[in-house]
């Protein structure tokens, strides 16, 4: 049987969920070991022991049953604030290899309301405000909710720490900020001291870390109208976005960084006090620890503020207030994705409380009250929309795609024909070496053209639209000056060369030829046209697969997927580091700067190399075989005209649908039915119930791992469609095996719970 490589690529978004961090951390712990099994399992790495070795099982089936090799790896990682924090300390271990192990000590041993509680707002004895007391337990209507709702083990626990919880100062925050960025900075220590691996993700394969963060006091943000021309506008929302560019050695971020976007992001309003800089100077003060590069960050992660020398004023608080499921940032991070080979894209969101609303005053039967108005309308319904708008932005990209698919699919013989015409039939007799291909390759442009007519230069203005939108978002990364207004002044200096210089011209002597510089500038910088026919063949490639089960596809397999990843890398700002300065400084001419950019993408070369590529792979395969991929080479311009400019010029970039997945309690039902009610302790005390007992942190953790694997062996098991299954009755086994594997390795730490390891070892035997 032929195996086939091809990779499962998570773009994880994790929600905020207060005490529910805890059970998060579960889950992303589970992801975290899914991705240390599947590299070590195709280095050829002995096996390890824990849910890691049913992952290794998992994937070892998959390829003999169904003949795919798959490699699991999580590239992108957006979170708010309780999931911020674990997005930032699963992304700390992918790109480094260090363990989460001390992550998990941290969260079962501090995150308790007397570990987090300010020393300065803690009650200074047993008489301190007592009158307190009735007051506060009545406005939360929790008078008999420890004895109804908590296990009577931890009911004196509770009850103690809720009493001395109430009686805190009223009107200030209770928990400290500090507290809790020496606590971040002490995980991130603990990781480093551990023991190591090498990265989870492959060479050059970037891992994108997106934080979202509330600008208490907001930034001017310009918006262009027709009258007034402009306008200010106060925004709110922020991104901490951090990326290793895909080298091993090159952390994502300094650990003061990662801890300023994990303690800003759960600032959570009324429980932790805003952030401020001036908080992690104080702290980093405090530890002996000098933050270099603390300039350079605060101009990446607060522009407006920097720019105005305001950055050390702003204030802070948790990124879910506005925007608790970052899906945007996540979308944007996919235009620098490589690919190497066959790529089944996923998004995967945590949801621990799906269909749930925070409700400080329960299940109302009539109107709401005066204080549930006011704290809904402030707080609770902003964070907890729907995020029906991220997915129907997904679902619209994937829509076009299967449009643009279908387009493809029902011109695909007359563009064939077409082809078959222009070079004959004794075409596919020839072996096709680097030079007849770029013959062959320039005559069916130049047919293509013919046959578009006037439409062509419809096409060729889109074309070069798209190749300038392309280098001013490039030269925006380059220069690392985020913001509408710093990309729009560069696009428009581009815009302004491009016009001079004629690049813009279809005038020739034919209709819809154009003049010699227009096609000129397009060969230097059209990167978008090599990428859609490179992707085009992969998809007839992934066609060819279904249809040609025990044919070697291997050598084109290889050489598409390796020449595409050259191209690929072209648009990776890092590559171009060397034009920062200059991008920075350009104002109005952008000539010199797109000189010096073609001449470090040197298209012509890649060009070159990749017929040269090309050619060894389709001499590798048969007749039969290489006809089909034949003809989409070099048919991709009639397709590529036929569909730039009906999609907006997106054209065929990403040609596979994202699909999207969610992890929550309800999805993982093979234990224990009944979603989190039925298996979450955090949810009480509205839902900061893990912070008042650690047996509360320890059932939620342990959840949280046994829902992340078995939704973690769903997600790998849907990759393989829906005529591949692995033998009847092995999906269940894999999920017993990682449900005890899981018990095994931490009933020794989880010393409070014990009776529920018995609970599930019954339920699921």
């Amino acid at each position: 049987m032929e195996v086939r490589d091809k990779e499962l690529r998570l773009a994880l978004v994790c929600y905020g969920g207060i005490s529910l961090a805890i059970y998060m951390h579960g889950i992303s712990k589970e992801i975290w070991h899914l991705v240390r099994a599947s590299r070590a399992y195709r280095e050829g790495e002995p096996a390890t022991p824990g849910s890691q070795a049913t992952y290794r099982a998992l994937l070892h089936e998959i390829e003999a049953t169904a003949g795919i090799k798959l490699r699991v790896l999580n590239d992108i990682i957006a979170g708010a604030s309780a999931g911020g924090i674990n997005g930032v300390f699963l992304a700390q271990a992918i790109t480094t290899g260090q363990s989460l192990d001390p992550l998990t000590n941290l969260w079962l041993e501090l995150a308790d309301v007397e570990a987090l509680i300010d020393p300065d707002q803690a009650p200074q004895s047993a008489l301190t405000k007592a009158w307190a007391r009735p007051i506060a337990w009545m406005a939360l209507n929790r008078i008999k909710m420890v004895d109804e709702t908590v296990e009577a083990s931890a009911r004196e626990e509770v009850r103690d720490k809720l009493d001395h919880f109430v009686r805190s100062r009223w009107f200030e925050p209770p928990f400290g900020g500090k507290r809790m960025l020496h606590m971040l900075l002490d995980a991130f220590d603990a990781m480093a001291a551990a023991p190591a691996g090498p990265r989870l993700l492959p060479p050059d394969q970037p891992l994108d870390l997106f934080v979202t963060v509330t600008d208490f006091g907001g930034h001017p943000e310009m918006l262009r109208l027709n009258s007034p021309p402009e306008v200010m506008e106060t925004e709110h929302r922020l991104v901490v976005a951090f990326s290793d560019r895909g080298q091993a050695g090159d952390a994502i971020g300094a650990p003061a960084e990662l801890a300023f976007a994990a303690r800003a992001t759960s600032s959570f309003p009324g429980a932790f006090p805003p952030f401020t800089v001036a908080e992690l100077d104080e702290v980093l003060a405090e530890r002996g620890v000098e933050w270099t590069g603390r300039d350079a960050f605060l101009a990446r992660a607060l522009p407006r503020q920097a720019a105005a020398k305001m950055a050390e004023s702003a204030v802070l608080i948790d990124g879910s207030v506005l925007t608790n499921a970052p899906f945007a940032p996540a979308i944007d991070a996919l235009r620098e994705r490589p690919a190497r080979r066959q790529i089944d894209r996923r998004f995967v969101y945590i949801d621990p409380t799906p269909g749930a609303r925070f409700g400080l005053y329960g299940r109302a039967k009539g109107p709401p009250g005066f204080f549930q108005t006011l704290i809904a309308s402030i707080s609770e319904l902003p964070r907890h929309q729907p995020i029906r708008d991220n997915l129907e932005s997904i679902a619209t990209r994937s829509d076009r795609i299967e449009r643009l698919r279908r387009i493809v699919e029902t011109i695909r013989a007359e563009v064939e024909h077409e082809v078959e015409s222009l070079f004959g039939y004794t075409l596919f007799l020839d072996f096709p070496t680097s030079k007849r291909l770029m013959a062959w390759r320039n005559r069916a442009q130049a047919q293509a053209v013919a046959r578009a007519g006037f439409g062509h230069a419809a096409y060729g203005l889109v074309k070069v639209e798209g190749v300038v939108d392309r280098i001013a978002d490039l030269l925006l990364r380059v220069g690392d000056e985020p913001g509408p207004e710093r990309r729009r002044a560069i696009r428009q200096s581009i815009a302004q060369c491009v016009h001079a210089r004629g690049y813009d011209r279809f005038g020739g002597s034919r209709p819809g030829t154009a003049d010699s510089t227009t096609i000129d500038f397009l060969r230097t910088f059209d990167l978008g046209f090599r990428i859609r026919r490179l992707r085009l063949m992969a998809r007839r490639l992934t066609e060819l697969d279904a249809l040609h089960v025990d044919s070697d596809l291997r050598p084109i397999r290889d050489a598409v997927y390796a020449a595409l990843a050259v191209y690929l890398d072209c648009e990776r700002h890092s590559r171009f580091a060397d034009l920062r300065h200059d991008v920075r400084a350009m104002r109005e001419e952008a000539g010199p700067i797109l000189d010096r950019l073609g001449a470090a993408m040197d298209l012509r070369a890649l060009d070159a190399r990749t017929e040269e590529l090309l050619s060894q792979g389709l001499c590798g395969l048969s007749r039969e075989l290489r006809r089909p991929l034949l003809l989409a080479y070099l048919g991709f311009p009639f397709f590529d005209i036929a569909t730039l400019p009906l999609l907006q010029g997106e054209g065929l970039d990403e040609f596979d649908p994202i699909r999207v997945d969610r992890i929550s309690p309800d999805d993982a039902p093979s234990i224990r039915s009944g979603g989190a009610a039925a298996t979450l302790k955090g949810i009480q005390f509205n839902y900061f119930g893990a912070f008042f007992s650690r047996a509360y942190r320890e059932n939620d953790y342990l959840w949280g791992r046994l829902h992340g694997a078995e939704r973690m062996i769903d997600i790998v098991l849907s990759t393989l469609g829906a005529n591949a299954h692995l033998p009847p009755g092995r999906v269940t086994a894999l999920k017993r095996a990682a449900f005890l594997a899981i018990l095994d390795e931490e009933q020794s730490r989880l010393q409070t719970i014990q009776p529920l390891f018995a609970e599930l070892r019954a339920e699921i035997g």
